[in-house]
């Protein structure tokens, strides 16, 4: 705990209170729920819309295109139409798209280890409650 403390310290303050940080901005598009799990879905290669709709339970279609459209306005999914009858429509992560993988796979170990320990805090708080 120690190291990472000071290894924030170390670092200037971010401007991360600022509408118009970097990172702010760029947390707005990647911390969604449904832009994480379709960009994890994506770095197994690229994917048709229904497969991506079958893969990820929970997801209605208007949100899928939602947030589709979104990864693919902000360079990370690159949509590509086969000129073919039907038409045929793949998803894939842009490259920098892909350099979310790590991070996303960082975040996806530590709710492994963790997951346990932080589901007994929910519960006790939720006991606390009125």
């Amino acid at each position: 705990m120690l190291a990472t403390n000071q290894m924030v310290r170390d670092f200037p303050e971010p401007e991360v209170f600022t509408r118009d940080c970097p990172t702010q901005q760029i947390l707005d598009v990647i911390t969604d729920k449904w832009s994480v799990i379709v960009i994890y879905c994506l770095a197994y290669g690229p994917k048709r819309y229904k497969q991506i709709q079958r893969r990820i339970e929970g997801i209605s279609q208007k949100v899928l295109t939602q947030t589709l459209r979104n990864l693919e306005r902000h360079g990370l999914v690159l949509r590509t139409v086969y000129a073919e009858v039907p038409p045929r429509v793949e998803y894939a992560l842009t490259s920098l798209g892909e350099t979310l993988i790590d991070p996303l796979l960082a975040i996806a170990n530590w709710s492994r280890q963790y997951f346990i320990e932080v589901a007994a805090s929910r519960d006790r708080y939720d006991n606390q409650l009125p």
